[in-house]
């Protein structure tokens, strides 16, 4: 198991991105993407969940949602995206700033962290701090990143990504921070598709709002009710993780 000293990371989540804001602009519109997301992760977000990288609040509203959810701590670095949060769900305790920031309290049950490991150079270190603070109540890490190392984009690099993840390099990495994997799946292969064609064959800089829109409400809630009810696809957009943290 990996060593649990880690020194402090003097980068800052999209510290090198060019722009911070699109990517929850495109979050915005998709209503059932969002909900879909969330929904995969409802049977392990209960008691007092953390949500590293709240952006804005829009995973947050959704998580609220959840009946067995008791307490919600959100955690933002961006100074904007912070105070746009708290305007939109002032009842939700928020600290701005990192892991690294968090004070010291009662051990949390659940951590949503949707789209943010992606953006942090050591991720490795990033693991390990979640697992310290989910390893009393064995809790559970619920993980959504970008997949495939192929479909890497100039996009992906506005957006200030390091990287998009591998299904084996991933359980690796879990694995080794101590967590046991639950389940590992590939998430939205039509999104696959479309961010191949979108943003690598046509190399497109920018979320198109409309087709955005019209994707999230006609064809996304199909796949999705298929990848969950028929077979997990073979390859995804996203790379969606669950796992329980191993007492050290």
């Amino acid at each position: 198991m990996t060593n649990e000293s880690v020194s402090p990371c003097a980068e800052r989540p999209n510290e090198h991105a060019s722009d911070t804001g699109f990517e929850l602009g495109a979050l915005e519109v998709a209503h059932n993407y969002r909900a879909g997301l969330v929904r995969e992760f409802a049977p392990y977000v209960r008691g007092h969940v953390l949500e590293v990288g709240a952006g804005i609040g829009q995973i947050s509203a959704q998580l609220l949602q959840q009946t067995a959810l008791r307490r919600l701590t959100a955690i933002e670095p961006v100074p904007a995206h912070a105070a746009l949060c708290r305007a939109r769900l002032p009842g939700v305790a928020l600290i701005e700033g990192t892991l690294d920031d968090l004070p010291p309290g009662e051990p949390v049950d659940t951590i949503v962290s949707v789209n943010v490991l992606e953006h942090i150079r050591d991720d490795a270190r990033e693991l390990l701090g979640y697992r310290r603070l989910l390893a009393e109540r064995a809790g559970h890490l619920c993980l959504c990143v970008p997949a495939r190392a192929e479909l890497y984009a100039p996009i992906d690099r506005a957006l200030g990504h390091h990287r998009r993840y591998q299904r084996p390099a991933l359980r690796a990495l879990l694995v080794s921070a101590g967590f046991e994997v639950t389940r590992l799946d590939y998430f939205n292969l039509v999104g696959y598709l479309g961010w191949w064609l979108c943003f690598r064959l046509l190399q497109r800089r920018h979320f198109d709002v409309v087709p955005l829109r019209l994707f999230d409400s006609l064809v996304f809630r199909v796949t999705h009710a298929l990848e969950r009810g028929v077979a997990r696809p073979p390859v995804g957009q996203s790379l969606l993780a669950v796992c329980r943290a191993v007492a050290p």
